[in-house]
């Protein structure tokens, strides 16, 4: 699949990936979920749940660094900024540094451009806050989360799979 197809379905993940509500318990039953199947198949992540005001959730597995630590904050920055997954603005940015151009006015210790930052969204309520996933290729850290939100909103992964 090209950019363009991978763009309109992450698009399209973003759209069917919404909570009915999010809370303390509900980010530990995700991230919960994430850090079991990194410690199943011996993942070297981190995995950040954080709403706009606070972490909720946040786990470092074996193999994983102070720099993951560091490359999810500046992901959940950019869904921050943007609103939408790390790994759609990487596919819509194009910039092989990983930097947005000099005019966004982002600065590179703040910003990245890496898959692995999802927006947490709440029917009624817009992105409330992120979950970021840092420690693998950024296509594998975008999937492992997207997997996850999946299995925990009920949603069939195969209708929203990136190939």
């Amino acid at each position: 699949m090209n950019a363009v197809g991978d763009i309109a379905i992450i698009a399209e993940q973003e759209k069917a990936l919404v909570f009915p509500s999010f809370d303390e318990a509900t980010a530990f039953a995700v991230g919960s979920a994430i850090r079991e199947q990194g410690l199943k198949h011996g993942l070297p992540i981190v995995v950040d749940i954080q709403t706009w005001d606070r972490p909720l959730f946040y786990a470092a597995l074996p193999g994983s660094t102070g720099d993951n630590a560091n490359w999810a904050r500046r992901k959940r920055n950019v869904v921050k900024a943007f609103l939408k997954s790390t790994y759609r603005m990487v596919l819509e940015q194009q910039s092989e540094d990983r930097t947005f151009k000099v005019g966004a006015g982002l600065d590179p210790a703040d910003y990245v451009l890496a898959g692995g930052g999802f927006p947490l969204t709440v029917r009624g309520a817009g992105v409330i806050g992120v979950i970021a996933v840092s420690g693998l290729p950024e296509r594998e850290d975008h999937k492992i989360v997207v997997a996850a939100l999946a299995e925990y909103l009920g949603v069939d992964l195969n209708t929203l799979a990136l190939s």
